[in-house]
């Protein structure tokens, strides 16, 4: 009967994938099947799992196999396998023969295989919750001398180790949190399963992904690479360390430049596939890997498919770690691979134990003999021992470092998870049953919830003498050890250069690269003063322009426009303010026309000086002296406007440029057209009668002349009261602001107008009064000088107009040019001949009688006069005006020639000159 039950257990096993369970419907139906036929009693052994009995039992999930393809399991895996079943049943039996911790109490354990597949882990992991649903385990039925077949109810677990696999863990911790089953995992360390909303009875002796997300992060910016791209396995672990990575990434600057998942039961040609798309963006060399070991294995492999062996800088989480299994033999592929672990000790007595172990001694193992065959690359199968090619196993064979043997990163948090459980036990017996020997029945009737409150409120030293405890989320502090591959003295081997505990310590001098440190960055950043502009939708690939002269970097990809009147520093960092240009009394322009204005104002003095001093003689006397004090001050005025033109512009500055500007022409213009229109209305007059011009005297000149000036006054007050005077900046270019003035060249011209008008009548007047007697030769000065004047200013308005939106400087400097031009041809044509004689002829600066045609002795006034017929109509026309009695005083200052003699007309009509 028992040998029928057992082909029926196997058989169920085949067709359930190993699951061993019966619904709690079909309970009715297994107890009849117990009595059938029992004719003797057999015994199955276990070969789907390690049972160890005992007061409390443990549960347990290791992946010993691999992930089949097509099959629920693959080959053995000896180090994330083997070795960390075996730790566990190490750490039961320090525990069991431990003195002081739980004394007289057994622990016993139930192990499965979770083949790394949480789908196929689920199924298994059912085991552990079936007592809790009345399923009937054929496992536990026995036949005792081949008597009625007898089932025994199994002990429940108190709680359960594992799983490896965050996916697992998740999978599992469902069902087991549904049974109030308390579970410590040694290796999962998805950030999801820190929810304690969802996952309330799960803890975990290792740190979550957050940690390790975070360090990771750390790592790649202290290589200072900034784009690089992941690759997950599906599932928990693999997708929620990528999330929480790319989370971090965003956060801190580093940019993704793929992110590929691998799918379960992936072909190569997926891996190929993925190779391929992590190479197409050939600068983003640092691949993050949360990768579980077999798909860690084939994706390297994929990768010296590709002949690709030099490119890829990895950069892997715990399920890397220090693990021997994923690179053997393809130690070129993941040389100088980071690798991340959280720290860990190893453990002396483990290593000592697990060397100890054989195919003969370790009997409760049922996978050992296949990690022996693993291992040792030989089989058990006698069946082949006729083959050469096949190596037969011993048995004795020694397990050693010489035979690849170290030691599997995580046998120590699986031993603390162990520990862990059982220093909760032992705290639950001090607090109920503390002088109870061995189990307490407070403890048989353990339940879940209470068993969850002592767990998470352990603090022991675990088996590396390091703090073991959990936080709020049942969760284990971020603690890890950064190592990366590398050969040494001709062995490949992770060396630690550095570590992460609550922060960041690497020693780069230990790290070792084919070259320099090697670079994952899309685009270098830019020289500068250059901007960086990034490609759309990926902002760590720019491509490095200028910024315009004239703009500055707001950042490092901004140009920003300085604004007008401004200019970017040396670093383009910033901006300054251009010096606004005017003209300088060093500059050259001021120089000139400053040197100009000075040799004008000293020569004008010596003028004044000397009529000062001959004031009395006939040749001063007769230049109509008040005008010409008049006309000199005018002068003087604009000598004087080039020091207020050339100076820097301000509102006091401006204000004097618009009221002295017109105001020096007006009074030198103003003078010299009362002057010329007193010659044409005397000489016009004397043509038409014999009455004396009105407002001839010296004194109504000077009123007119006034009158003229206060037309330009009264117009420039108006002009400052309307627009009050104020300073402006202008471009000449971007760079190059010039302080000025702020009046337009058009307004400047027409405040000039009035000038302008009376130039055109004096030299109308000029022009007028040519034909008069060749000794009346002060009015062709007067003309010379008005011919000369239009000149000046025509060639100052085409230089002026000519250079309006060029340089201010040139303006300014043919303004002032023009004025003192003016002044100085009045200067010098009406004013040097009168000086030249008064000095170096004085023998003509006197009244003397020439003969003009036929002359006859006179007496007028006491005054014997020489008297000559007049011929000529402007001989007649002096007649007409000299008629008067006071023709002298009338013609005094416009008939002295200055070089030959003082003549007039008498009061008959004939030509008279003076003695």
């Amino acid at each position: 009967m028992c040998a029928n039950l057992a082909s029926l257990h196997l058989a169920k096993r085949q067709h359930r994938g190993r699951s061993l369970y019966f619904e709690h419907g079909r309970f009715s139906f297994s107890v009849l099947i117990l009595f059938m036929n029992c004719g003797h009693s057999s015994s199955v052994g276990d070969t789907s799992s390690v049972r160890l009995p005992g007061d409390v039992i443990l549960g347990g999930l290791f992946p010993v196999h691999s992930a089949g393809i097509g099959t629920p399991c693959g080959y053995i895996k000896e180090d994330q396998g083997i070795q960390r079943l075996e730790a566990m049943l190490y750490a039961i039996d320090m525990i069991n023969s431990d003195q002081t911790l739980l004394p007289n109490i057994t622990l016993g354990a139930h192990i499965l295989d979770t083949c790394s597949r949480d789908t196929f882990a689920l199924e298994q992991a059912m085991q552990f919750v079936g007592p809790k649903m009345g399923h009937v385990d054929l496992e536990n039925v026995q036949c005792p001398n081949g008597s009625d077949p007898m089932y025994s109810s199994p002990q429940p677990v108190a709680g359960v180790a594992g799983a490896s696999s965050s996916s697992v863990s998740v999978m599992i911790a469902n069902i087991l949190g549904l049974f109030q089953i308390p579970q410590i995992s040694y290796a999962s360390t998805s950030s999801e399963l820190s929810d304690k909303s969802r996952y309330a009875y799960f803890s975990r002796v290792v740190p979550p992904d957050s940690y390790q997300a975070q360090t990771m992060i750390d790592v790649v910016q202290s290589f200072g690479w900034q784009y690089v791209s992941t690759v997950a396995s599906q599932g928990n672990y693999g997708e929620g360390g990528v999330e929480a990575f790319m989370q971090l990434a965003k956060e801190t600057g580093i940019c993704i430049a793929r992110s590929e998942k691998i799918y379960m039961d992936s072909l190569d040609s997926a891996f190929d596939r993925i190779v391929q798309y992590l190479y197409e963006k050939t600068q983003a060399r640092g691949i993050i890997t949360f990768v579980n070991e077999d798909d860690l294995i084939r994706l390297l492999q994929a990768t010296e498919r590709n002949n690709l062996t030099d490119h890829f800088l990895w950069v892997a989480s715990d399920s890397w770690g220090t693990k021997q299994s994923p690179v053997r033999g393809q130690e070129a592929v993941a040389k100088g691979a980071i690798t991340i672990l959280p720290k860990r000790i190893p453990l002396p007595g483990f290593d000592k134990y697990f060397q100890s172990l054989s195919p003969s001694n370790n009997r409760r193992n049922p996978w050992f003999e296949e990690f022996w065959e693993s291992h040792f690359d030989c089989t058990f199968n006698h069946s082949l021992s006729g083959d050469r090619d096949v190596k037969m196993c011993t048995g004795r064979e020694q397990i050693s470092p010489l035979s690849g043997h170290k030691q599997e990163g995580v046998v120590q948090f699986v031993v603390d998870a162990v520990l862990a459980f059982a220093h909760a036990l032992q705290n639950m017996k001090d607090t109920d049953c503390p002088n109870t020997y061995g189990i307490c029945d407070s403890m048989k009737a353990l339940t879940g919830k209470v068993f969850l409150e002592y767990i998470r409120n352990v603090r022991f030293k675990g088996s590396a003498n390091t703090d073991v405890h959990f936080n709020e989320n049942g969760d284990a502090n971020g603690r890890y050890d950064i190592y990366q591959f590398q050969m040494v003295n001709n062995t490949w081997e992770y060396v630690v250069i550095g570590e992460w505990v609550e922060g960041l310590y690497l020693d780069m001098s230990k790290t070792i690269w084919s070259q320099d440190l090697p670079e994952s960055v899309c685009s270098k950043p830019c020289l500068p003063r250059m901007a960086m502009k990034q490609n759309a939708g990926e902002k760590c690939c720019w491509v490095c322009t200028k910024c315009e002269e004239f703009e500055y970097l707001t950042d490092e990809s901004t140009c920003e426009d300085c604004g007008m009147g401004f200019w970017p520093n040396a670093t383009k960092t910033g901006c300054y303010e251009i010096p606004q240009e005017y003209v300088t009394w060093t500059s050259a322009w001021a120089i000139a026309t400053g040197t100009f204005a000075i040799t004008g104002i000293i020569f004008e003095t010596f003028v004044f000086a000397v009529f000062i001093s001959y004031i009395n003689t006939p040749l001063i006397r007769a230049s109509g002296r008040e005008l010409m004090y008049i006309l000199l001050f005018g002068i003087f005025m604009c000598y004087c406007m080039t020091f207020v033109i050339m100076t820097k512009p301000s509102v006091i500055k401006c204000c004097l440029e618009r009221l002295g500007l017109g105001l020096c022409l007006v009074t030198c213009y103003a003078a010299l057209l009362t002057k010329t229109n007193r010659i044409s209305r005397i000489f016009n007059q004397g043509m038409k009668s014999t009455v004396r011009p009105k407002y001839t005297s010296p004194k109504s000149q000077i009123i007119i002349c006034f009158a003229l000036i206060s037309v330009q006054l009264a117009g420039v007050t108006i002009w400052l009261v309307t627009d009050p005077p104020r300073t402006r900046v202008d471009y000449i270019s971007r760079d190059r602001p010039v302080l000025k003035c702020d009046i337009s060249d058009s307004t400047l011209m027409a405040s000039l107008l009035y000038n302008m008008l009376l130039i055109i009548l004096c030299t109308v007047y000029a022009f007028k009064t040519r034909k008069i007697p060749e000794n009346f030769n002060e009015a062709k000065f007067i003309g010379f000088t008005m011919y000369t004047t239009c000149i000046v200013w025509l060639a100052f308005l085409l230089i002026y107009y000519a250079t309006s939106d060029k340089d201010p400087k040139i303006q300014m400097t043919s303004l002032s040019f023009a004025t003192s031009m003016s002044a100085s041809v009045v200067l010098v044509l009406l004013f040097v001949p009168k000086v030249y004689i008064v000095i170096f002829q004085p023998h003509k600066n006197v009244r003397q009688a020439t003969k003009v045609g036929t002359r006859q002795p006179s007496t007028m006034n006491g005054r014997e006069y020489t008297r000559t017929p007049a011929t000529s109509s402007s001989d007649v026309a002096l007649k007409k005006a000299s008629s008067s009695s006071d023709t002298r005083e009338a013609f005094d200052d416009i008939a002295f020639e200055g070089t030959t003699e003082y003549e007039y007309v008498d009061m008959f009509g004939e030509r008279q000159t003076t003695i």
